[in-house]
């Protein structure tokens, strides 16, 4: 169901006001560089979301990552790459997220997961648009759009000092929030014959 650089296409589905207005927020979004940040329940459509805003533009990659399903110790390895040597098991060069993404979006998933002491490398990342290797000596330029995906309102994170305020307004300069199913009941019928 998500759009991806191999072609599979995502679909809302649903007609209902609270979906045209989800359908309005996508398409306003087209050729939009900076970062989006998608809020809303489990099961309300973030994944498709991102997917839809990524496929406005085919032929760009989308890479999505579920921030939740990398151990904070491999985070930066696997976000920003390593070079050979940089540590125990690294026995070749290794492209990360963000460079795979160069030219496209990179989807995060479950961004409210992401530990506080990773939130700040994501931060330098989306000021600077650089990215250091583990390992490397030199910094490499990656445009990339970060699409974050939140189950929990960010807000409430940053009362409870576990989501950095000033990653939260660089994410969320363009903010979508999903209704949930209980706002949407003229979809019900439609979702449930999907």
């Amino acid at each position: 169901r998500l759009a991806s650089a191999s072609g599979s296409q995502a679909a809302w589905i649903g007609n209902g006001p609270a979906s045209q207005e989800v359908r309005r927020q996508i398409a306003s979004l087209r050729g939009e560089q900076g970062p989006i940040l998608i809020e809303g329940e489990s099961g309300t459509g973030k994944e498709v979301t991102a997917a839809l805003i990524g496929a406005q533009e085919p032929g760009r990659p989308f890479v999505a990552v579920n921030v939740a399903a990398l151990p904070e110790q491999v985070f930066e390895s696997e976000f920003f790459g390593h070079v050979r040597g940089a540590f125990t098991g690294a026995d070749q060069n290794k492209m990360g997220l963000a460079e795979a993404a160069h030219g496209g979006d990179l989807f995060l998933d479950e961004i409210e997961a992401l530990p506080l002491s990773q939130q700040a490398k994501l931060l330098r990342f989306l000021e600077s648009g650089e990215i250091r290797k583990v390992g490397a000596k030199d910094s490499i330029f990656v445009q990339v759009r970060i699409i974050a995906a939140s189950n929990i309102p960010l807000k409430k994170l940053i009362e409870e000092k576990k989501f950095r305020e000033d990653l939260y307004f660089r994410l969320s300069a363009h903010l979508i929030t999903l209704p949930t199913l209980s706002e949407r009941k003229e979809d019900i019928t439609e979702l449930a014959n999907y």
